[in-house]
């Protein structure tokens, strides 16, 4: 990367700062730019500020870490450190990279901040116009994948990650429906059901409230059923 990722850490723990920005130190493409007590003042820091990437603490007084995620519009990349696990499932709702528990070893940091890394540098492919417009690139199992359009047939929900089903391979990556739509061009892909997205040019056929792609069975949702239909008028014009 051609940059510095600028870090927030926000943690009620002196100790556990300390720790963090001991790590942040020893990685040249981080950048510390800010240390929180609580999730009330990173909120008014981030108001004023430009912040890459927070490594979060899940268990603060006055509001917590999860709940702090839930007043962001645009929150920045997350790391999530705590002392507890029971909150890990429900963390990644929210577009979380990582969750590391407390007491956070080195090697594991390393691992998250690279995950971090490996989307910005994709995010600086494309910015660079490296990665074609018909195709975009995707992290799985902390590999970068380019996934060409025409391969796609369709994008399933799949927890809190998406399979991406192609041709020759099925990809999971960690990113949200609505993250993945927004990549997507509107005239080669539709969401037909909060759980899909699909290629209208590998649709075989369209019965009811099913559309049949590669020989599997999709369902189309009630408030997707609309779209659909005029995407599929637009086509036969």
């Amino acid at each position: 990367m051609n940059f510095k990722i600028e870090c927030l850490i926000v943690d009620d723990e002196v100790l556990a700062q300390d720790v963090i920005e001991k790590y942040i130190s020893n990685i040249p493409t981080l950048k510390l730019v800010g240390k929180c007590d609580s999730a009330v003042e990173a909120i008014s820091f981030l108001h004023n500020h430009n912040v890459d990437l927070l490594f979060l603490d899940l268990n603060m007084p006055e509001l917590s870490g999860l709940d702090m995620l839930k007043t962001l519009t645009k929150p920045p990349k997350v790391i999530l450190t705590t002392a507890y696990s029971e909150f890990a499932l429900e963390s990644y709702e929210y577009g979380v990279i990582d969750y590391l528990l407390k007491p956070i070893k080195l090697e594991r940091f390393i691992k998250a901040v690279n995950k971090v890394a490996a989307q910005y540098s994709v995010q600086e492919k494309e910015a660079k116009g490296e990665a074609p417009a018909s195709s975009i690139f995707i992290i799985d199992d902390q590999v970068t994948y380019k996934v060409v359009h025409d391969e796609i047939f369709y994008i399933e929900a799949y927890g809190n990650y998406l399979k991406i089903h192609t041709q020759g391979k099925t990809y999971v990556t960690r990113e949200t429906m609505q993250e993945m739509g927004k990549k997507l061009p509107s005239d080669m892909f539709i969401r037909i059901h909060k759980s899909y997205i699909i290629s209208l040019s590998k649709i075989d056929s369209i019965s009811g409230n099913r559309v049949y792609i590669n020989q599997q069975e999709i369902p189309v949702g009630e408030m997707y059923k609309i779209a659909l239909k005029q995407k599929i008028n637009d086509l036969r014009k």
